[in-house]
């Protein structure tokens, strides 16, 4: 056991991580071809507008579709509908906790995708400030609610049902993922109403706003993501966790360069034992570049299966696995 412990804690997380989301890609963005359906209620960007290749499909749309139900109906029987897939998408959620978004997320693996292409160009990204960090880390809980609200306003007839699904229509992956499968009908504008006319405009905008801002910061549109604020809300009782040591903990910084969410409080914070922040994407890069044994670990139900060794440390630098930092 101790070999294999050794083993998993000098792995190569980098390309573990990199081969693990090109499979679970291929897996969600292809997988319908294959007649692979994992449901309606994933916890992550699977997108329903991916037509003919989806091998699932993101909850936020099912739950917006829902939501919008007049009032009668969904405060009546569906409401048991309504929990019950709620329920589904927490039973797939406890499992990998954030990891959805570290290592499954197509979106995201597509960020890190022009993460890649940035480094190789010889571009330099840029770090927000610790102000702009915590604004930022504000949005997505406001877009989460706004998700939440405005399907509720459709069906009490406050907004016009020609909004649909209005965080689906705006969101990047409606987009960008069907172009994988050639489909380039989204890359339109709906003039049926004034209403999609502007919701598929600013639906432009924002994918505009994905791409370019991807390429200057790492994981840029998942500071702005209600999915990821969903996450956090619902993380506690999850199984997979991220937590640390302070006591083994010398503040040399390396888990903070190494995160691509800037988290600073992986670094600073000594008190608490649960580290995850509510930003954080548990790609666990972090737990590999510290050089300071069982100060950083990974556990699954309490059991530690991934923490930071000395050994692990020094393999993984001898491998030219470094931190991607800003060029000066």
């Amino acid at each position: 056991m101790k070999r294999l412990k050794d083993a998993i804690d000098g792995v190569d997380l980098n390309r573990f991580r990199i081969w693990f989301q090109l499979a679970m890609f291929v897996l969600l963005v292809y997988g319908g071809y294959l007649a692979i359906n994992l449901g309606n209620h994933l916890p992550m960007f699977a997108c329903g507008f991916n037509q003919e290749g989806r091998g699932g499909i993101c909850y936020l749309m099912p739950l917006q579709h829902q939501l919008a139900r007049p009032w009668p109906q969904l405060f009546g029987m569906a409401s048991l509908g309504v929990l019950t897939g709620f329920g589904i998408f927490w039973l797939w959620f406890i499992f990998l906790n954030k990891g959805w978004c570290g290592y499954v997320c197509p979106l995201g693996t597509i960020q890190d995708w022009i993460t890649a292409l940035r480094r190789r160009l010889g571009v330099r990204y840029a770090r927000y400030t610790q102000d702009q960090f915590r604004h930022l880390s504000r949005v997505k809980y406001v877009l989460l609610a706004l998700m939440i609200l405005i399907p509720l306003g459709i069906g009490g007839g406050w907004f016009s049902r020609d909004m649909g699904t209005p965080f689906c229509l705006i969101c990047p992956a409606r987009m960008v993922l069907p172009l994988f499968t050639g489909d380039l009908s989204h890359l339109t504008v709906d003039f049926s109403s004034k209403t999609a006319v502007a919701m598929t405009v600013l639906g432009m905008l924002i994918t505009g706003l994905f791409l370019t801002g991807a390429f200057v910061k790492k994981r840029f549109f998942c500071f702005f993501c209600p999915m990821s604020a969903l996450h956090y809300l619902i993380s506690r009782p999850a199984l997979l966790k991220l937590r640390k040591d302070g006591d083994k903990c010398t503040r040399c910084g390396d888990c903070y360069r190494a995160c691509d969410m800037e988290i600073k409080a992986i670094a600073d914070d000594v008190k608490n034992a649960d580290i995850m922040a509510d930003d954080c994407i548990l790609c666990l890069k972090c737990v590999a570049a510290c050089p300071e044994p069982g100060a950083l670990k990974a556990t699954f139900a309490t059991i530690t299966i991934f923490e930071s060794t000395e050994a692990g440390f020094i393999k993984r630098c001898q491998k030219g696995i470094g931190l991607d930092q800003p060029k000066r």
